[in-house]
């Protein structure tokens, strides 16, 4: 298989992508084309049909599979495939695993990482609320399985899971750093603090905002599925369920960046820091992904990250 991130500019290529997204539009002079972008686990690729009424172009809708034809050229320092033959093909000609980006760490391994974090939280309450979550079996499925993001950071298979590991890590760490912190309560909100995207995204291969993800956003929903499933343990501390949320509600860390509100304790204060940390230094290895090694060159401004970059001298 041509992997997206192989392609060059000059060539043909025959080959079967997943179709991400769909959309009719005009020229300037009024003809009719159809915008593409095709997946596979390497990346995404625009594409461009500009005869959509050609006997080669067959019907076919996004988050189809499907075989195209077409010649690769480049549009404003971007790859671009213009599409001269397309079909939908079937489920026997394609291996989905080929199509959805993944995690590059071990799935299995990283959740025994995380499941030795909930062993540890030793207070009696969060240690029950940990595990009325992840001793559901279909719960620890769609979580290894969910993104942490469409797009910015962590957008893959088992994201989810290796932002929340990461965050942990973080928030252990400042937990031995720093004995103002309540440990347990750092922990558990770590890894409870991006519960929502479960609901907030789509699951692949759409990976897409939800309905009740663009109207309430993953805090807000987790906050919620949290409150929901505390109040079903008896005698679970007011105080403490207060505080797990608010690290929840906070861990944004600021009012323009989506959090309702600022943190006010100090293991909400960490996991903002936690969280910020391992998103920025993701975001900023997915950014140098695609330079190669020993490749000293800026790479331009990086609007996520505000500033230019290039990698670091070895």
């Amino acid at each position: 298989m041509r992997y997206i991130e192989t392609l060059r500019e000059g060539e043909r290529i025959s080959e079967i992508y997943l179709c991400k997204y769909k959309q009719q539009a005009v020229t300037k002079t009024g003809k009719p084309y159809e915008n593409v972008v095709l997946q596979d686990k390497t990346g995404t690729l625009d594409a461009k049909i500009w005869d959509p009424a050609s006997v080669g172009i067959n019907e076919f809708e996004m988050m189809d599979y499907i075989a195209v034809t077409g010649d690769v050229s480049s549009y404003q320092g971007n790859l671009q495939l213009s599409i001269k033959r397309a079909r939908k093909v079937s489920e026997n000609e394609y291996d989905p695993k080929d199509y959805l980006p993944v995690s590059s760490h071990d799935i299995d391994g990283m959740y025994a990482q995380l499941m030795q974090f909930i062993q540890s939280v030793e207070n009696p309450y969060l240690s029950r609320l940990l595990h009325t979550f992840f001793d559901d079996p279909q719960f620890v499925k769609r979580f290894q399985f969910h993104s942490a993001a469409k797009s910015v950071h962590h957008g893959f298979v088992g994201g989810l899971l290796e932002h929340t590991l990461g965050v942990t890590k973080n928030c252990n760490f400042f937990a031995e750093q720093y004995p103002i912190l309540n440990r347990d309560l750092l922990i558990c909100a770590a890894i409870f603090h991006d519960i929502g995207k479960l609901e907030e995204l789509s699951t692949f291969p759409e990976n897409d905002y939800t309905d009740e993800g663009q109207l309430l956003g993953h805090i807000m929903i987790g906050a919620e599925w949290l409150g929901s499933e505390i109040r079903k343990i008896e005698g679970f501390p007011v105080c403490l369920a207060n505080e797990l949320k608010h690290c929840i509600l906070a861990h944004h860390g600021e009012l323009e960046y989506g959090s309702p509100k600022k943190p006010a304790l100090a293991e909400a204060l960490a996991l903002s820091f936690a969280d910020n940390l391992d998103a920025k230094m993701e975001t900023l290895k997915e950014a140098l992904s695609g330079a190669a090694d020993g490749n000293l060159e800026w790479q331009g401004y990086n609007r996520l990250l505000e500033t230019n970059i290039r990698r670091t001298s070895r």
